[in-house]
């Protein structure tokens, strides 16, 4: 994945994973960014950081988990975020180069009409299901029905035995993350808000309470571009790689050809003179005109 000059023009890609999940569900995006400006850091509780139990349970908390990961980027981020991760990507919006969602969970986005509202519900009552089961040490009971409901209305993923061990190793975060993603205020002021090129991405297959969060988004961000999958499931970022990652390839292409533009908008600007800035209005002279491009 080059920018114009043939180099990521000194901008860094971030990955954030979902829940039960690690960096590790990016390796394939990795190899097709190519070159060492990708980052795909654990989220707490998960992989490399899932020792102790001292866990944040507010996105505020698990921004600030990240901030030593971020800190290492060299310029502007084109930010990813899956899921859970997802909803830990969105108060970084504001700062980045560009913004893909892929399911991202933002329940409290749900809460303004009754049928979007009987959605939270069924979110926050699986929620609460998980989370007593893991207080009561049920945590096999636990996984299974976080999977489920992951699942949608697609097959019950088969996991293998050192994977679903992990997950039961790691299951005592969930409630952490439940409760952030419960907790989060200001979703649509915010996702209004936006300016940066942001995509969106959801499966037919994923639990419709996703996939109405991410038409909600698409509704609420100018601009914003909609991928769906119909075949795919909560799981696409890996189970259909394949499709998504060059989708995400082609975003961040377009975000770091419109910033370029933007560069040499402002570097004609300022070379202007004064007899170039007083130009009356229906001169001949030639304009740099551009608009994002959704194609």
């Amino acid at each position: 994945m080059t920018g114009l000059d043939g180099t990521l023009a000194a901008a860094s890609v971030v990955a954030l994973h979902c829940s039960l999940g690690s960096g590790r569900q990016w390796t394939k995006l990795a190899a097709g960014l190519g070159g060492d400006r990708f980052m795909a850091p654990d989220i707490s509780g998960y992989g490399v950081a899932a020792c102790g139990r001292d866990w944040p349970r507010t996105l505020d908390g698990e921004i600030a988990r990240l901030e030593p990961w971020l800190a290492k980027a060299d310029g502007p981020i084109h930010l990813i975020g899956h899921s859970y991760g997802g909803a830990t990507a969105s108060p970084y919006a504001q700062h980045v180069r560009s913004l893909t969602l892929i399911e991202p969970v933002l329940p409290t986005l749900l809460r303004d009409t009754p049928a979007d509202a009987r959605l939270y519900d069924r979110f926050a009552r699986i929620a609460q299901v998980v989370s007593k089961d893991i207080v009561d040490g049920a945590v096999l009971e636990a996984v299974e029905a976080f999977t489920a409901f992951w699942a949608g209305s697609g097959p019950r993923e088969q996991f293998s035995p050192s994977g679903r061990l992990r997950m039961i190793e790691q299951a005592d975060k969930l409630p952490c993350d439940f409760n952030a993603a419960l907790d989060l205020a200001g979703v649509a002021e915010a996702a209004r808000a936006l300016k940066v090129p942001t995509l969106l991405m959801s499966g037919g297959l994923s639990p419709y309470v996703t996939q109405r969060i991410v038409a909600k988004l698409a509704a609420l961000i100018d601009d914003a571009e909609l991928r769906h999958l119909p075949a795919a499931g909560h799981m696409l970022p890996v189970t259909h790689a394949d499709r998504v990652n060059p989708e995400i390839l082609r975003h961040i292409w377009r975000a770091q050809k419109l910033a370029n533009l933007e560069l040499a908008k402002l570097e004609l600007t300022a070379d202007a003179g004064p007899a170039d800035a007083a130009q009356p209005a229906g001169s001949a002279r030639r304009h740099l005109v551009f608009r994002r491009s959704l194609g």
